[in-house]
């Protein structure tokens, strides 16, 4: 019994293997079960009784996805001191994705949000707030700090970061190169620290 709950566990994280790297690289509506299905050698039907929908699939893989990026996020807080290089792993995260040829998952999401079921809308809502949240409390840190120097409210300032790093990450991609984007990340992020006072 314990065995096919694994197995049947395991079904469902490679299917959501599959799909988010779908999703990353074409579009929530750039691939269907039958993409999946043919991908992982298993029917349609497996898919369904794993996700009932393409919907109930797509939050899945918003849940799986903003997860592990809260446990970034963590990593980041337990291994970076200061507020700039927190801000620096930050994009850093954004910087691999797209050394591995893909888009932040909701990013591309996003670009979609339109055409997405509510429940998928609400989660993507969802993913770029905590995503703001966790920014706000380190700007305010680099402000406390000294290390940043922020003129308005910090929710402003991570508002501006996400977009601003979602948006490099969205030009690069047909270019193909990292370089550019992390060249944008830089400079983004050192407008935040450009007039902090010199210790």
């Amino acid at each position: 019994m314990a065995r096919t709950a694994a197995s049947e566990t395991g079904t469902a994280e490679r299917i959501l293997d599959v799909a988010e790297r779908l999703v990353q690289v074409r579009g929530f509506n750039g691939f269907s079960y039958a993409d999946v299905s043919s991908e992982l050698g298993i029917s349609k039907a497996s898919l369904h009784y794993h996700f009932a929908g393409k919907a109930e699939l797509g939050e899945a893989l918003i849940r799986r996805y903003a997860g592990r990026f809260v446990d970034a996020l963590l990593a980041i807080d337990s291994q970076e001191a200061d507020a700039p290089a927190k801000l620096q792993a930050y994009a850093d995260i954004y910087a691999d994705v797209l050394r591995d040829r893909r888009m932040c998952l909701c990013g591309m999401l996003a670009a979609e949000y339109e055409t997405l079921p509510e429940p998928m809308r609400d989660a993507i809502v969802g993913f770029f707030d905590a995503n703001e949240d966790w920014l706000a409390g380190v700007v305010e840190q680099g402000r406390e700090e000294g290390s940043l120097q922020v003129d308005g409210p910090v929710k402003d300032e991570a508002q501006t970061i996400v977009s601003g790093l979602e948006g490099a990450l969205l030009v690069a991609r047909p270019y193909g190169d990292v370089a550019r984007f992390e060249a944008a990340a830089t400079r983004l992020l050192k407008s935040l620290a450009a007039a902090a006072p010199s210790a």
